[in-house]
């Protein structure tokens, strides 16, 4: 299955929202009438496993092979089989490039490196599924079309409480901005409503 690119607020209507995915909310009305509509039929064990795995898919913007392969990588690494794909696919080097503020969702930060506009150490990545390590230094290439897909109107001092505590971001000479990874990302630090064991049990004969 190839990555979603069709309407996002009809996946967050369906799925509920999806900070990686946009910054759009679905509308309470909206979500209250398909709340009621859930409670009027029966949901199978399969659904909900279903919707567990399509919201981290989404969110990530990952296809069904690439999200199969955090799985079956997790079950090899040692830890919970649940939470280890969460932390890899939170240190790809989009994710960090979305959580250190520079763009709005995880879509234009992929861009972003897909065209070659990002900086790992001061090296070219294009590579959006970079797994990123602690003490790697993340900026944007400083060139006027690099700052094209950017956040705008980036603040270092409003973007300090947004930022997941395994992230510092800061401003370089002509407002450039620089992102440091601290450490792995924790369970505390994802900001997703996502119950992580659902997509593992319904991977549970194909991982």
């Amino acid at each position: 299955m190839s990555r979603y690119r069709g309407p996002r607020l009809k996946v967050i209507r369906r799925l509920k929202n999806l900070p990686g995915l946009t910054g759009k909310t679905s509308n309470p009305g909206e979500t209250r009438i398909a709340a009621d509509q859930s409670a009027s039929r029966k949901i199978s064990q399969f659904c909900v496993r279903l919707e567990a795995k399509q919201r981290l898919r989404f969110n990530y913007g990952l296809t069904e092979r690439q999200l199969l392969r955090y799985v079956r990588i997790a079950r090899k690494t040692k830890g919970s089989t649940g939470q280890v794909p969460l932390q890899l696919l939170e240190m790809r080097l989009d994710n960090i490039i979305f959580h250190s503020g520079m763009t709005s969702t995880i879509p234009a930060a992929r861009q972003l490196v897909n065209h070659r506009h990002i900086l790992v150490n001061d090296r070219i990545v294009d590579v959006p599924s970079y797994r990123c390590k602690p003490k790697d230094i993340i900026t944007v290439r400083n060139r006027p079309t690099s700052y094209n897909g950017l956040r705008s109107g980036i603040n270092e001092s409003s973007r300090g409480d947004e930022i997941p505590d395994h992230l510092t971001f800061s401003l370089l000479e002509g407002n450039r901005p620089k992102g440091l990874v601290n450490r792995i990302a924790n369970r505390e630090s994802i900001d997703l409503n996502i119950n992580e064991l659902l997509v593992v049990e319904y991977y549970s004969r194909k991982a």
